[in-house]
């Protein structure tokens, strides 16, 4: 089959995922193995060939998502039901200063977003808004747009979130370097969307705080009730810490030091998934065992954990079979080649691609999983550096992250939290998330410049 009729079949197949999600709601894991089969199957592969790259596609990338989802799902519960990510806004936000307190709202949405998912940390970290924007009687959004930037780059940018895990394992970037990266690229995009967009939205649109939750801070302050008692910030700092810690030591180290013992030791600790179990168990000791969780306790806390975890890495699974079809069936030489005729940089297709499918779908996740499997192809007719794959998996990030809107649960998730209106939610929150997405998108271009 021709170079055209491929791209054709590789359009209508993506044409056909787009229509599944978007007007029938399909769950994106059966959309993705529906569009893979299609596209096998318009391209002349066999069927039985067709359903062994679908068990390569689905296995091979499992094998290494599987664990490192599930680990981190175990280990953000974990971290949630302690009162973890309660302690470490607290914290920051008495060490900054009330006039200050947009810039702690910001570093603890980054950092409690690494190990914990964005919806459960919103849900957790709204009640300390809530309290801010009651005692200063600030908009809401003055202090809940930096705490939600925070959110949005560490969901979209730092591994071990599904996202960036899912577009390393595609992609084959080593997470040392897509972690640096996603720090280089994510800090100033959430000091821009963050504290210094927070203040001027907040001033333009005063979000109150819901009436109910009015009357509920009132009863508690009445009733000196006091919260639960909170794990120590710098035992949250650690856990959180740790394992990012091991993983960028395996990559410097494995450019650094001489080959030996130590070297081994040093790659084997900083491997993703000796690293996480590593944060996990000391996670289990420490805010579990030692805090009085029972064994029963934390059984069900870690089952729970898996329960959300479980679909996102069946849909990682399915992005890694439509990527494997289309390498199999030949769209993916053609599409490569298609876009190496284009001149465009790999930087700012993989951006463009990415921005296209958020837009068109909504969900981050599955954006970023299928832009990197129609990239994929022309990565493999290349040689690249790790560093430059990181850049290039790091602006699909990028682009996944703009324009969110009605399509997008995130959307209607502040949309709820904040009681806002739609009008509101779309001038906050979408033009937040295209500030991430832009801002990390011209750093990581600058860059691309300098990294061959």
């Amino acid at each position: 089959m021709s170079s055209t009729g491929l791209i054709l079949i590789a359009i209508l197949g993506i044409a056909v995922l787009l229509y599944l999600i978007m007007h029938s709601k399909m769950q994106a894991f059966l959309a993705l193995l529906i569009a893979s089969i299609l596209i096998g199957l318009f391209t002349g592969m066999e069927p039985a060939f067709l359903l062994e790259v679908i068990e390569v596609g689905m296995g091979g990338t499992l094998g290494f998502i599987a664990i490192v989802v599930g680990l981190g799902a175990m280990f953000g519960e974990v971290l949630r039901a302690s009162g973890g990510a309660e302690r470490l806004a607290f914290t920051l936000v008495d060490k900054f200063g009330e006039k200050r307190a947009q810039w702690a709202l910001g570093l603890t949405g980054f950092i409690v977003a690494i190990p914990v998912f964005l919806d459960v940390a919103l849900v957790i970290l709204i009640p300390i808004l809530y309290s801010l924007a009651i005692r200063t009687r600030k908009s809401l959004l003055y202090y809940g747009i930096p705490l939600l930037a925070g959110l949005a780059v560490a969901h979209s940018f730092i591994p071990p979130t599904p996202g960036p895990i899912a577009v390393a394992s595609v992609l084959g970037v080593d997470l040392g370097w897509m972690m640096l990266f996603g720090v280089i690229a994510g800090i100033p995009a959430m000091v821009v969307a963050g504290p210094i967009f927070g203040r001027y939205i907040g001033n333009k649109i005063h979000v109150d705080v819901p009436e109910h939750i009015k009357e509920e801070e009132e009863r508690k302050k009445a009733n000196n009730e006091e919260g639960k008692l909170l794990p120590s910030f710098g035992m949250i700092c650690f856990l959180i810490l740790s394992p990012l810690v091991l993983i960028l030591f395996n990559t410097t180290g494995g450019i650094l030091l001489k080959e030996g013992i130590f070297k081994e030791v040093v790659t084997f600790i900083g491997h993703p998934f000796v690293a996480l179990i590593i944060a996990t168990l000391l996670s289990m000791y420490f805010l579990g065992k030692r805090r009085g969780v029972t064994k029963n306790e934390m059984q069900s806390m870690t089952t729970k954990a898996l329960e959300p975890a479980g679909i996102v890495i069946l849909i990682t699974g399915a992005g890694g079979v439509f990527k494997e079809v289309l390498i199999e069936s030949g769209v993916g030489d053609a599409m490569g080649e298609l876009m190496a005729s284009s001149g465009f940089p790999l930087v700012l297709l993989a951006f463009l691609i990415s921005t296209f499918v958020r837009v068109a779908q909504g969900s981050a996740t599955v954006a970023m999983i299928t832009a990197a499997g129609l990239i994929s192809p022309i990565l493999d007719m290349t040689e690249l550096s790790q560093p430059m794959l990181a850049l290039i998996a790091i602006s699909i990030a990028c682009g996944a992250t703009v324009l969110s809107h009605v399509n997008d649960s995130g959307f209607w998730l502040v949309n709820r939290l904040f009681a806002m209106t739609e009008k509101d939610t779309l001038k906050s929150w979408t033009v937040m998330e295209t500030i991430i997405g832009l801002v990390g998108f011209f750093v990581v271009f600058g860059l691309s410049f300098f990294i061959s």
